[in-house]
């Protein structure tokens, strides 16, 4: 029997529209697997929600620097020299702090701050709110590493990445983890990007939720991924104390050199910073 064509495209119209069906059923429920997590209750054991005067830096008994260079640009081939000053790192008078990228001729000033030997924490909820900076070559970024780093060096220390951005993708965020035998670009990563919006333009609250043998990632209480100890193809590192981290790169081995389109000054806005302990 030979077929109309007519016959023939309502067979294909049906047929696509029957797996477009399935498509869609079973991205949702992936998705409702992804977010059904079990009830976790938190208590915050450590915060700054930056308010003060502007033009202060700081808190200096929860913050330190880093200062500088660094070696071969931190290792990333970065640009910047990472200062103290509050041209570059400062609270607003508004509840928030700025992380400002600044071009002074053919070089670049920012700020790192962290933790380290301050407050360390292993498990729990670290989170921060958040605008990002944006432009090509800008390298924004929260994010953790072990406390015996100057014990054991990078990757064996392990690294966490709460949140980092490509400037000249601001709608786009990675978030990923470095260890021995997957760092740099064999890293654990996933990103997840707006659907109508930028992260420089309104505030978001980037975390991960990180127990013995898990870590999730959330973009405003969103999972979009879980890291598992079994997911690691060398050893999961993730059992001690982690320091935070803020930073504003320019330039560097994973954003590329700024151009003559990225806005300078660039500042990343911090409305607070917290971690929690799980109660349950």
């Amino acid at each position: 029997m030979k077929l109309s064509n007519k016959t023939i495209r309502g067979f294909y119209l049906l047929l696509l529209v029957v797996m477009t069906s399935l498509a869609l059923g079973l991205s949702s429920c992936e998705a409702d697997q992804t977010q059904n997590l079990e009830e976790r209750t938190w208590r915050v054991v450590w915060s700054d929600e930056f308010d003060g005067a502007a033009g202060q830096l700081p808190d200096p008994g929860k913050w330190t620097y880093d200062l500088g260079t660094g070696d071969n640009g931190w290792g990333n081939a970065e640009l910047q020299s990472y200062t103290s000053n509050p041209e570059n790192v400062s609270l607003d008078g508004n509840g928030n702090l700025q992380i400002t990228a600044r071009r002074n001729g053919n070089s670049f000033t920012s700020a790192r701050i962290k933790t380290q030997g301050i407050f360390e924490q292993a498990y729990g909820r670290f989170e921060a709110r958040m605008k990002t900076p944006y432009g090509p070559g800008l390298w924004p970024a929260f994010w953790l590493l072990g406390a015996n780093i100057d014990e054991v060096t990078w990757p064996q220390c392990g690294e966490i990445d709460v949140m980092e951005l490509r400037g000249q993708i601001p709608d786009k965020i990675a978030g990923s983890l470095h260890g021995p035998g997957y760092s740099g670009g064999n890293a654990i990563t996933s990103d997840f990007a707006l659907e109508n919006g930028r992260f420089d333009s309104e505030y978001h609250v980037f975390a991960i939720e990180w127990g013995q043998d898990y870590i999730d990632y959330f973009v405003d209480d969103f999972l979009y991924q879980r890291i598992e100890k079994k997911d690691v193809p060398g050893e999961w590192v993730y059992n001690q104390p982690f320091f935070m981290i803020l930073n504003v790169a320019v330039g560097g081995n994973y954003v590329g050199f700024p151009t003559s389109q990225t806005p300078f000054p660039q500042p990343m806005v911090i409305d607070y910073v917290r971690v929690s302990e799980r109660t349950n």
